[in-house]
C-alpha cells in the first residue's frame, strides 16, 4: 500500500487521540470516586440493614410488652374480682379458703408478669438507644454516599468532556486517510490498542522493541510513500527524521 508521506504522519496525530480515548476509558472503568461510591454505598447497605434489624427488635419488644399488659391487666381484674367477693361476704365458708388460696396466686403471677414486663420494658429503652445510633449513622452515611456520587458525577463530566473533545478531534482527522490505510489502522488498534507508531532510533514506538539491523536496512531503502509495518506487532510504522534512516 502507497500512501503520501504527509498523509502517513497525520496517522501519528491520530495513534494520539486513539491513545487520549483509551486512557479515558480506562479511567471511566477505574475511576476512583466511583470506587468511593461503591464502598460507601456498601457501607450505607450495612448501615441500613443494621437498622432495619434494630426496628424489627422494638417490633417485637412492642409486642411482648403489649402482651405482658394484657396478661398483667388481666390478672389485676381477677384479683380485683375476688377482693370484691372477699370484702362483700358472699363467699360460702368452705369457698373462703379456696378464694384467699386463689388471691396469693393471683398476687405472685402479676409480680411475676410485672418483673417480666420491666426487664423488656429496659430491653425495649436499650434498643431504642441503639436505634438512634443506628439512624445517626445511617444518616451520616447516606451524606457522605452523596458527597461522593456528587464528586463522582463532576469526574465523570470531565471524563466526558474530554472523550468528546477527541470524538471531534478524531472525526476531523478520519478524511485525510484513504479507506485501505484506515481499515489496517482500526484492525491493528483493535486487535493491539496501537494502530500506528513513530519508527524512532531503530525502535517501533507501538512495541519499544528495537529493530534488527537487516529490517532497518530494508526500510531505510524502502520507497517514502510506501506503508510500512512493524515485523514485531504489526503497527503501522510513521517514518520522519527521527526514525534515523
Amino acid at each position: 500500500m502507497n500512501v503520501e508521506p504527509s498523509v502517513q504522519s497525520k496517522l501519528l496525530q491520530l495513534a494520539t487521540v486513539d491513545a487520549e480515548l483509551t486512557r479515558i476509558a480506562h479511567r471511566r472503568k477505574a475511576l476512583p470516586e466511583q470506587q468511593e461510591v461503591a464502598r460507601l454505598a456498601a457501607e450505607r447497605n450495612g448501615y441500613k440493614d443494621a437498622a432495619v434489624a434494630v426496628e424489627i427488635g422494638i417490633d417485637d419488644l412492642d409486642r411482648d410488652i403489649r402482651k405482658l399488659e394484657g396478661e398483667v391487666e388481666a390478672v389485676r381484674k381477677r384479683e380485683d374480682r375476688d377482693r370484691g367477693m372477699l370484702t362483700a361476704g358472699t363467699v360460702a365458708a368452705k369457698q373462703l379458703s379456696e378464694l384467699q388460696h386463689e388471691l396469693g396466686s393471683l398476687e405472685r403471677r402479676r409480680s411475676v408478669l410485672e418483673d417480666e414486663l420491666l426487664t423488656v420494658m429496659e430491653q425495649r429503652e436499650a434498643m431504642a438507644a441503639d436505634h438512634d445510633h443506628a439512624g445517626a449513622r445511617l444518616s451520616k452515611a447516606e451524606q457522605d454516599l452523596a458527597d461522593a456520587e456528587r464528586l463522582r458525577d463532576e469526574a465523570t463530566a470531565d471524563l466526558d468532556v474530554a472523550e468528546q473533545r477527541c470524538d471531534t478531534d478524531r472525526a476531523g482527522l478520519l478524511g485525510l486517510f484513504p479507506a485501505e490505510l484506515l481499515a489496517v489502522y482500526d484492525k491493528q488498534r483493535a486487535a493491539h490498542g496501537v494502530g500506528a507508531a513513530l519508527l524512532q532510533a531503530r525502535r517501533c514506538g507501538a512495541c519499544r522493541i528495537e529493530i534488527d539491523r537487516g529490517e532497518m536496512q530494508r526500510i531505510a531503502k524502502a520507497a517514502p510513500e510506501e506503508v510500512l509495518r512493524c515485523p514485531e506487532c504489526g503497527a503501522i510504522m510513521v517514518r520522519t527524521k527521527e526514525s534515523g534512516l
